[in-house]
């Protein structure tokens, strides 16, 4: 039986089946009228500056592909269409003409999206352009498993009220991906490393943080520690099965053209110890309870998504070579057009949010080329 069916007794199940009900069931936290800005900012909500890098990259993929008569522009996770509607809104006239815009998205599609928006609940098949997933992998819902005291990861169990318990022993292809991706063994009471200190002021609130700064479970279980090698009790992870069959599937679905997919990121040799589930609700970090009174998400391994081909950096490093900037105007120019300054010095800050140590830099990109070479520069050899 899939893990998506799996369910006991009782009104206990998998935390795969309870997220993809407390998100985008009948009465989900992803249909709310408020959608997900009334409760957390993504770059996108930090500054149009990251709609406006997105329309640069879109203009290299274009160019890439030879000025296309018909160029896409996919937004996976849409929330109510606003990177859509401000990478067609940054476009240069020319390839404005050209581009169509594809949101895709459970929820129902909001009054006043432009016409020039279609809105779907799949991503198109046999487009040619650019696919872009912003935070979409982190709410692909996921199994997590937890070490038992005999040293046996097995499923967590989850009511309705949060109240968990542990399961029958993780088994087949989700037993194989932990094998791979995310090994239960060790000694949980290990710390991770601090993360870097922020270039500037710390991100707000209402971002969600990155897997550096998470430093231990959520429910404050320590577990009892093991020798070198042999499973250690309390040690958890998030089955990423998942988010690499949704993300395989929407790269699939490109004709031609660049996939991207941005989110806070873990890697091999650096999981949380006790993974990264958690929850948000109305700007804050919460307890992750899935009743859909909050947003359920976790860090997603993007090593394990990547496809043979790909790249992996930094937002940091993409914004970057996309000409985001935190760099502050020249006091110089104060003096001969203080307004222009005053715009500069308010751009420098918001390009210093989406690019900050510790905060919204630090996320991760996937750049995976579909029968184009990496238009990204830097990109000419791409590597998984």
């Amino acid at each position: 039986m899939s893990a998506v069916k799996r369910e006991s007794a009782g009104g206990v199940r998998g935390w795969r089946p309870a997220t993809e009900e407390a998100l985008y069931g009948p009465s989900g936290f992803y249909r709310r009228p408020e959608g997900p800005a009334g409760h957390f900012r993504t770059s996108v909500h930090a500054s149009p500056l990251f709609a406006g890098a997105v329309a640069r990259l879109l203009c290299l993929v274009d160019e890439a592909l030879a000025h296309p008569a018909g160029l896409a522009f996919v937004d996976m996770g849409a929330g109510r269409g606003e990177l859509a509607t401000g990478v067609l809104k940054a476009l240069p006239a020319e390839v404005a003409s050209r581009a169509r815009g594809y949101a895709v998205e459970r929820a129902a599609r909001p009054a006043g999206l432009h016409h020039r928006i279609e809105w779907l609940p799949e991503p198109p098949p046999g487009v040619t352009g650019l696919l872009f997933a912003n935070e979409w992998l982190d709410n692909v819902p996921l199994d997590v498993a937890q070490v038992d005291a005999e040293g046996t990861a097995r499923l967590v169990l989850v009511r309705e009220n949060g109240t968990e318990s542990l399961g029958e022993p993780v088994a087949g292809a989700e037993a194989e991906w932990l094998e791979r991706w995310w090994p239960l063994t060790g000694t949980p009471g290990s710390p991770l490393p601090l993360p870097e200190a922020p270039d500037g002021p710390p991100p707000p609130e209402d971002v969600r943080p990155p897997a550096a700064g998470l430093q231990g479970p959520a429910h404050g279980s320590h577990g009892s520690h093991g020798s070198h090698g042999q499973a250690a009790e309390g040690l958890r992870a998030e089955i990423g099965l998942p988010r690499d069959a949704a993300w395989a599937a929407a790269v699939a679905s490109l004709g031609r053209g660049l996939a991207v997919a941005v989110d806070y990121v873990h890697f091999a040799g650096a999981r949380p110890p006790f993974g990264t589930l958690t929850g948000f609700k109305e700007g804050r970090e919460t307890a992750p309870v899935p009743d859909g009174s909050c947003d359920i998400t976790a860090h997603v391994a993007l090593d394990a998504c990547a496809l043979p081909g790909a790249r992996l950096l930094s937002q940091r490093e993409a914004l970057g070579a996309l000409g985001v900037s935190g760099e502050r105007p020249s006091l110089s120019l104060a003096s001969t057009d203080p307004t222009a300054y005053v715009r500069a010095l308010a751009g420098a800050g918001e390009a210093a949010e989406l690019t900050a140590r510790g905060g919204l830099g630090d996320f991760g990109w996937l750049l995976q080329p579909v029968g184009i070479p990496d238009p990204l520069p830097g990109g000419e050899q791409p590597s998984t």
